[in-house]
């Protein structure tokens, strides 16, 4: 059983909604990185979402572009990213970290290597958010191969078919996107993505997580009424910009997400 597989059992036996923060790996500043992530994993952290930082990333908002950017002049490429989960590991072996990016640097490297790379750095999962379903077939080979898990995306406008399909796939978790747009909206819709997410819980066993729109304790917990764990990104990123020291930055880090953790730990939410 992989890192990430134990960490649902785990989550799925006690009831529990899963808790996954975003952050771009090299922001705000090269060395904050895995100081951030050991913060988020101490302040409640059930996985965590790594992001590879990519020139044009087409679904993110301005916080998260305005944040590749910045992570991309500091040199922030996919060796750096890897070399921060290695890091990560000689002090938290049980956390899962998954990368969230682009095809392109995927591309660029392999995929076999990519793979093989990934896995020896301790990844667990990796989200690539321009991939097809209907083009995984070889991706998911490979990251099966090294026990990757290929995380799969739905959003409200994804077709019947399509839906039935990413469910019936699905590695480790699903992410749905609450709304279509991108990172960073304002306009969460928590009723109308309730009722997509029941949906989608239905038509297969990986747990839905849901992200977008989710900027603090109250949009985590209404969300996770009805859904089994949410992501919180462009309001974390937020919260880190601007830090003069990866030790501010991991003090920021946790005082955003232990309200969260409290939030989803709530009776009411557990029950849901």
């Amino acid at each position: 059983m992989t890192r990430l597989q134990q960490r649902l059992g785990a989550l799925r036996s006690a009831g529990r909604k899963a808790l996954v923060p975003f952050i771009t790996a090299g922001d705000p500043s090269l060395a904050a990185t895995v100081p951030v992530m050991h913060a988020l994993a101490e302040a409640g952290a059930d996985v965590i979402e790594l992001g590879v930082a990519f020139s044009d990333p087409m679904a993110d908002g301005p916080v998260i572009q305005r944040s590749s950017e910045r992570a991309l002049l500091r040199g922030a490429g996919l060796r750096y990213v890897l070399d921060c989960v290695r890091s990560f590991r000689e002090r938290d072996e049980a956390t899962p970290v998954v990368l969230m990016g682009y095809l392109n640097p995927v591309e660029i490297r392999g995929v076999a290597t990519f793979a093989a790379d990934a896995a020896e750095a301790g990844v667990d999962g990796v989200l690539l958010v321009d991939l097809p379903p209907e083009e995984a077939d070889e991706y998911r080979a490979a990251f099966r191969h090294h026990s990757l898990a290929l995380i799969s995306l739905a959003s409200p406008t994804t077709p019947q078919a399509r839906l039935e399909r990413l469910c019936a796939q699905a590695d480790g978790y699903l992410y749905y996107v609450s709304f279509a747009g991108v990172t960073g909206a304002d306009r969460l819709d928590v009723s109308d993505a309730g009722q997509r997410l029941q949906q989608l819980r239905s038509l297969g066993p990986a747990p839905v997580f849901a992200g977008f729109g989710i900027r603090d304790a109250v949009s985590a917990r209404a969300m996770a009424e009805h859904a089994d764990g949410v992501v919180v990104g462009s309001a974390l990123v937020s919260a880190l910009a601007g830090s003069v020291d990866a030790d501010e930055a991991a003090t920021r880090a946790a005082a955003f997400l232990r309200p969260l953790r409290m939030a989803l730990d709530s009776p009411a939410v557990v029950a849901a």
